[in-house]
Parts: structure tokens; sequence; C-alpha cells
């Protein structure tokens, strides 16, 4: 049976996610970026491999419901990093985009991430960190 300790998988992994994302809102803060959630990167990194996707495509490729999504589209666009227009296909499908904000954001957003998984590589290796990263998309497939 397991035990419901600090110790516990579950509450290991949140609270390294927990960690991940202070740790990335402080670097966007120090580039210039507060107004930037790490939530963001749910809908900003989707967008940055494929700009223009319908809001229900987009919602797949973040794992999140489209009643979630459309809150967070809000958010994001609120920041000025997304906007939205209707389908030119569909009328009643509303693509979003990235604006030139997000497109700005973007180099900051890589460089971040770079320092933070050098950060991570130096605790433990490249070996690792690629084990890591393997395992985590398998169980995201759970």
């Amino acid at each position: 049976m397991t035990e419901l300790t600090r110790n516990n998988f579950g509450f290991l992994l949140a609270k390294a996610s927990q960690r991940w994302n202070e740790l990335l809102y402080a670097g966007f803060c120090e580039e210039g970026y507060p107004q930037v959630r790490p939530s963001f990167g749910a809908i900003l990194v989707p967008l940055y491999e494929e700009d223009g996707l319908r809001l229900g495509e987009l919602a797949k490729r973040a794992r999140l419901s489209k009643q979630t999504m459309t809150t967070m589209i809000r958010l994001v666009a609120k920041a000025k990093l997304v906007t939205t227009r209707p389908d030119p296909e569909d009328g009643r499908a509303t693509c979003v985009f990235l604006t030139e904000e997000a497109r700005r954001f973007q180099p900051v957003a890589e460089r971040v991430l770079a320092r933070l998984e050098r950060r991570a590589q130096r605790m433990d290796g490249q070996q690792n960190l690629d084990r890591a990263r393997r395992w985590l998309r398998h169980f995201a497939d759970i």
C-alpha cells in the first residue's frame, strides 16, 4: 500500500512541477515578462509548433477541456499573447493565433527553459534528464 507522506510519488511529482513553474516564472520576470504565467505554456507551446489552430484542436493538444481552454485563451489574450478569429472554413469554429508580442516572447521562453534544463542536467547528468523526459512522455499517455 502506498503511504500518504511527502515521499509519495504523486506528491513528489506535483512538488517538482510546482518548483519548475516557480523557477520558470522567476526567469520570465527577470527577462521582463511578468505577465506570462507558466500555465500559458499549455496554449503557447502548441501554437509555437503550429499557429492558427482551431480551439478544439488546441484543447486536444494541450490536454485541456474546451471549457478550460476557453478560460485560458481569455487569460492569454489579456496578456496580449494570442488573438482569436473565426475559422474561414467554418464560421462556427474559432482559430487561435499568436500575436507579435508572443513572437517576441518565444526566444525569451527558449532562453529561460534552456537555463532550467542546464540546471537540471548539472544536477543529475544528460542521460538521466533524457531518461526522465522519456518517462514523463510515457506517463502523460497513461
